[in-house]
């Protein structure tokens, strides 16, 4: 399919007759004759009487050699000034959708064995691995990244289209390894800071799991809140935890409350940024917030198409100088 990028270029090709029909003769060494632009040789194509009509043999009225060959000239040019190009078959492409920063503890405390898969406990960060794995795997248009926190805060993946090297890295943490306090504060400042820098201005997302309170780090709970509103990045917090933990007694197994999250600020954070507070209590419930995470921030991608363009203004382009230089062969053989 050939289009031409600039059209309205073709009304240049009454500019001659327009500088013929309004513009005076020139007057010069060689009498009233029309300018022509280009070369020395060109200027000096027979134009009797200053006209571009001449009389032809059988006494009618044609165009001369030359001037037909200016013309064609002039047209070539006017023609590779609309920028003529080839466009190609359709190809469909896809572009990414959402940025979302995943920001884990692993702290100590993560190893409570109070989730239930397959009739077998587990602890928390195992349970937590297995959502976040399947999540991953469901956004696969999105970019994706990694910070793990403890009592420090450690940026493991930028948000990237890797989504299998993010995998091998949720997999490969442990708890404890980043300390035994909980930072949340600074695990969501570094999150705020990178998200900003991944170079996309909208579509951003941070996904904060915990099983505890900030009780460790530079930033506050306060701050941070403040920081996340006014970066403008949508935020869904998981606390996570059995409603009652397994503790170990002088008469065996018996249930003790679960406490020690701040389920207050979690849901003032989710609040303040337009986000969504989640508690996940066993195994099925937490892969049901991921699942619901996937719903509420539905793909933004969708399949767009492009064509390849080629230019091809250099043929009508070549083509012209072809002529011009042809006429000057013809003026000088005196053709």
């Amino acid at each position: 399919m050939i289009r031409l990028l600039y059209p309205w270029m073709f009304v240049l090709l009454l500019l001659p007759w327009a500088v013929y029909r309004f513009l005076p003769p020139v007057k010069g060494l060689h009498g009233d004759a029309l300018r022509v632009p280009f070369l020395k040789d060109i200027a000096q194509i027979n134009l009797k009487s200053g006209s571009l009509w001449r009389q032809s043999a059988d006494g009618g009225q044609g165009w001369s050699k030359g001037m037909a060959l200016l013309s064609l000239v002039w047209i070539l040019l006017v023609t590779a000034a609309a920028r003529p190009q080839w466009l190609g078959e359709p190809v469909r492409i896809k572009d990414y959708g959402r940025d979302i920063m995943m920001v884990m503890d692993i702290s100590t405390s993560m190893r409570e064995p109070d989730f239930v898969l397959n009739r077998r406990r587990i602890d928390r960060l195992t349970a937590v691995k297995l959502a976040a794995g399947n999540f991953i795997k469901q956004r696969p248009n999105d970019r994706i990244g990694l910070i793990l926190f403890g009592t420090r805060a450690y940026l493991q993946s930028p948000v990237t289209f890797d989504k299998q090297s993010v995998s091998d890295i949720l997999w490969a943490m442990d708890a404890g390894m980043a300390g035994n306090s909980t930072s949340i504060g600074d695990a969501l400042g570094l999150a705020l800071k990178n998200i900003r820098e991944s170079g996309k201005s909208d579509d951003k997302i941070i996904i904060l799991l915990t099983d505890g309170e900030n009780n460790d780090g530079s930033l506050g709970m306060a701050q941070a809140i403040n920081l996340a509103r006014d970066e403008k990045v949508k935020i869904y917090t998981i606390g996570v935890g059995a409603e009652d933990s397994l503790t170990g007694s002088l008469f065996g197994i018996r249930l003790a409350p679960q406490s020690g999250i701040d389920e207050q600020s979690l849901k003032q954070l989710a609040a303040e940024t337009k986000g969504t507070y989640f508690r996940a209590g066993d195994t099925v419930g937490l892969q049901k917030i991921y699942d619901e995470i996937d719903r509420l921030e539905p793909t933004v991608n969708e399949d767009q198409f492009v064509r390849e363009a080629k230019d091809l203004f250099y043929w009508p382009l070549s083509g012209a100088l072809l002529l011009a230089l042809l006429a000057v062969f013809l003026k000088r053989k005196g053709l």
